[in-house]
């Protein structure tokens, strides 16, 4: 009969500790194959725990096959085939911390807690759940007082006359990129995407098998005049604030691509993920506001309210919408309802509109802050990219060090900056381009981490 000690800690039951450390010696074959194991009693005492206690640990391991009962003989260990590694069988220890935690987080896509309207949206939220819409399957293609107001919101704030029919509620941007994908790729094989771009869209394309053609776009713009060389008929692009350079297309490369998209008798995916804004001027008008029929429209609440929404909607051109929703009749909405009722209430009273108003002038001191804050610790060392709009910033720095270089060095420092090159379809060979977002930071974290990133960037 084999003697043991047992170690116990507070915050997990005896029998699971007894359970456990039994369970560990067998695996780790200290107890093998026949061996008796104390009594119930003895254990009990030995421990200084109740019978139940020892009882229950026991019959846990009976159960599981680690020990077997032979009535008044007691309790032996069962044979064990050892399909165990020596890593799962060593003994759980925590990871050691390698890096310094991070003190200032540059990290785009995400929003100002601070200023959210969480008192506002509980309120709303309580009352949607108080209706009987609150407690059943919503609408496949979303719910019709939700598409209500955006058919009001997106003909104010970006020029677009639809109906409601016309519009698909999804749970994102890149979810409903997949969706549309199945419709798309019965008359498409291919697709243009900017180069830079968006890596959620690409993955959606990808998925579907898309042959990618790349659309060069800059710190100037996008290189429309591409488009003459390219095969494609259907392109992906962020034109009223492109991912990542920020840049805006102007109303000439707009109707050029309308009209590129009427010859070519293709379609434009219009990303207009953060049109919301935009500090210098006010929002342009959306690509689908100058023609309805070759553009499908796509927006979300992500970037402008809250990421964790998880609400986003697309407006499908009459040629596509019947199709749609003869492919997804039967698919359930992965859109939160609730969320998308409490939306809808919360634009129907204006509050949406109040918190955009009061966004833009946060985001916008924000903004201004963290430029000027850029040039004076670091002057002309680097150049900054897309301070007009947006939620983030890009900074080329010129340097001899490579991006990754940089962001380690930050990192050291206890800043998170993040990296542009997966942007690109090919790895870029220019300077090291930086991305640094900001809504979600307070002034004097803005300044501490320039500050930190002045010692990282400027002492080596």
């Amino acid at each position: 009969m084999k003697d043991f000690i047992f170690l116990f800690t507070t915050g997990e039951a005896k029998y699971k500790q007894i359970y456990q450390q039994i369970k560990t010696l067998i695996e780790q074959r200290n107890l093998k194959s026949n061996d008796c194991l104390p009594s119930i009693r003895k254990l009990a005492d030995t421990l200084q725990v109740s019978r139940n206690t020892t009882l229950t640990a026991y019959e846990q391991l009976v159960a599981e096959g680690y020990i077997r009962g032979e009535g008044r003989k007691g309790y032996f260990v069962n044979t064990l085939e050892m399909i165990f590694s020596q890593e799962e069988m060593m003994p759980y220890q925590p990871a050691q911390k390698v890096r310094q935690a991070s003190i200032v987080d540059f990290r785009a896509g995400s929003v100002d807690q601070q200023y959210f309207p969480l008192k506002t949206w509980r309120q709303m939220a309580n009352q949607i759940l108080q209706l009987k819409d609150s407690y059943v399957y919503g609408d496949s293609f979303g719910e019709q007082r939700l598409k209500e107001q955006l058919v009001h919101y997106l003909l104010q704030a970006r020029g677009v006359k639809i109906n409601e029919e016309d519009i698909i509620i999804g749970s994102s941007t890149q979810q409903l990129l997949v969706y549309l994908g199945f419709l798309l790729k019965e008359d498409f094989d291919s697709i243009i995407v900017e180069n830079p771009g968006y890596i959620g869209a690409r993955e959606a394309f990808q998925l579907h098998n898309f042959t990618m053609e790349p659309l060069a776009v800059n710190e100037n713009g996008t290189q429309l005049q591409q488009l003459a060389h390219l095969q494609s008929r259907l392109i992906y692009v962020t034109p009223s604030h492109h991912f990542p350079y920020g840049v805006s297309m102007s109303i000439q490369q707009r109707q050029a691509l309308i009209h590129w998209a009427k010859e070519v008798d293709g379609f434009i995916i219009e990303d207009d993920y953060d049109s919301e804004f935009r500090y210098a001027q006010q929002p342009f008008p959306a690509l689908a506001s100058l023609d309805k029929s070759h553009v499908i429209y796509v927006g979300t609440f992500s970037k402008s309210f809250l990421p964790g929404i998880r609400l986003s909607y697309m407006v499908l051109p009459k040629s596509l919408i019947g199709r749609y929703k003869r492919y997804f009749a039967h698919f359930e909405q992965n859109a939160s309802s609730l969320h998308q009722l409490t939306m809808a209430s919360f634009m129907e009273k204006g509050e949406w509109t109040r918190h955009i108003k009061r966004m833009r002038l946060i985001y916008k001191h924000k903004m201004s802050f963290l430029v000027e804050t850029l040039k004076k610790q670091f002057g002309d060392h680097m150049t900054i990219v897309g301070e007009h709009s947006g939620l983030y910033v890009l900074i080329k720095f010129h340097t001899h060090h490579t991006e990754q270089q940089l962001i380690q060095s930050a990192l050291e420092y206890g800043v998170k900056v993040y990296p542009t090159s997966p942007y690109f379809l090919q790895q870029p060979s220019h300077e090291p381009i930086i991305q640094l977002g900001f809504s979600n930071l307070k002034l004097d974290e803005i300044q501490l981490g320039m500050q930190l990133l002045k010692k990282a960037w400027c002492t080596n």
